[in-house]
């Protein structure tokens, strides 16, 4: 009998009824064709690779340099010459190029340590499906080919960034590759769990369905052991040297290990779909919020944060109840919402559909108008995020008046 085979019960009647064994089937098969998608999508070792390249024009936007000024140091070697194609044509950039051209004119947009402290930023609304993992992978990669040091922890036991960077939770990434030994106890650091990525100057925590364990353990210890609450925030702490910005993806829900991310950020952005139920169910976040910051006091941790943004996402031009939704969301927010919008866009979708970003692909997936769009989109709100990340930098603040932005 397969999965879906229908079965007669005692009263004659016919139903299709599953067991353990038939979801069985559904599970592997749902793996099999991750494998599938991995296969086509990347390198023939199974890894992500960033195949994305950069002219010599955005190299130039991208360093702060001209080109001109660029071109002189390869030809004087203090840059390596690029390679030639077959056609005599210098191949483009890799970001580890630019990277290399940042060190060498030191225009890295790096954070002073002695006087910055990173952006912790939680990437927070206990409600699902509100995009939080495609905002925290745009948002890295935005900030990495700004030049910034980027850590991407992943707390949420589904993964979905995870499988963003190119892993399969369940089969690429062991529960002592997360944050799971360390929520337990069981380790001091979370640097065993840092991972490179294909992205130059962007390191992941991964996570996979055994970080979920670690909430019931965080709540039997909260009664004789509250401050395990902090230990995320230690945690952070103890790398915080090698970074500019850590973004943290925390679980759709309300338990030990969203109050753990509550603590442990400095930061919030907070999405929400322009849509009633989202919107209403926004509104239920900031009075667990209070009451989640509340708690957090009584126990003698911090809740405060250097700023609080609400994002609207996933905005739909075509639907007048979105663009109503948002203007009440402004109204209601004020300075308090991201005054950018992030729109819906067909080539986000696409390029989720193949575990990318759309910094990621190299050309458009649907048409150059709507590509440009997306990335107009995404520029917008990731550059107003960054903003935000340099005005609570005191080393920042010269540069920030020169650009007028203060």
């Amino acid at each position: 009998m397969t999965a879906i085979d229908p079965v007669v019960e005692a009263n004659g009647r016919s139903t299709n009824r599953i067991g353990i064994e038939g979801i069985r089937e559904i599970e592997t098969a749902s793996y099999d064709v991750i494998e599938r998608l991995r296969g086509a999508v990347f390198a023939p070792d199974g890894k992500k690779t960033l195949d994305r390249r950069f002219t010599i024009s955005e190299v130039a936007e991208m360093v702060g340099r001209t080109a001109a000024t660029i071109r002189k140091a390869e030809s004087t070697g203090r840059l390596p010459t690029p390679e030639r194609r077959s056609n005599g044509r210098r191949a483009p950039y890799s970001l580890e190029d630019v990277n290399r051209m940042r060190d060498l004119f030191q225009t890295r947009p790096w954070r002073y340590p002695k006087t910055d402290e990173p952006a912790v930023i939680g990437i927070q609304n206990f409600k699902g499906g509100v995009g939080k993992s495609t905002i925290t992978v745009h948002l890295s990669h935005y900030l990495a080919l700004r030049g910034y040091r980027v850590c991407v922890i992943d707390c949420d036991p589904q993964g979905s960034t995870t499988s963003l960077f190119g892993l399969n939770p369940d089969v690429d990434v062991q529960a002592e590759q997360t944050l799971y030994p360390f929520l337990l106890g069981e380790r001091e650091s979370i640097e065993y769990a840092i991972a490179d990525t294909h992205w130059d100057q962007v390191s992941l925590v991964p996570a996979n369905l055994d970080v979920y364990s670690a909430e019931y353990f965080l709540a039997a210890k909260m009664r004789d052991k509250p401050q395990m609450l902090g230990r995320l925030r230690k945690g952070i702490e103890g790398i915080t040297d090698a970074f500019d910005v850590i973004l943290i993806d925390p679980p759709p829900a309300l338990g030990m290990i969203s109050l753990s991310v509550l603590h442990a950020a400095n930061a919030l952005v907070v999405p929400c779909r322009p849509a009633t139920i989202d919107f209403g169910s926004t509104a239920n976040f900031f009075t667990m919020l209070i009451e989640a910051l509340e708690a957090l006091q009584k126990l003698g941790l911090e809740g405060s944060y250097n700023f609080l943004r609400v994002l609207a996402n996933d905005m739909d031009e075509g639907k007048s109840a979105h663009a109503r939704i948002t203007d009440m969301m402004r109204d209601c927010y004020g300075s308090s919402m991201l005054n950018t919008v992030m729109k819906d866009s067909a080539e986000i979708d696409n390029a989720g559909g193949l575990l990318m970003s759309v910094y990621e692909l190299e050309g458009p997936m649907t048409s150059a108008e709507v590509h440009k769009r997306a990335k107009v989109y995404l520029d917008a709100v990731n550059k107003e995020i960054e903003l935000l990340i340099r005005k609570t930098w005191p080393s920042h603040l010269e540069s920030l008046r020169e650009e007028g932005v203060v």
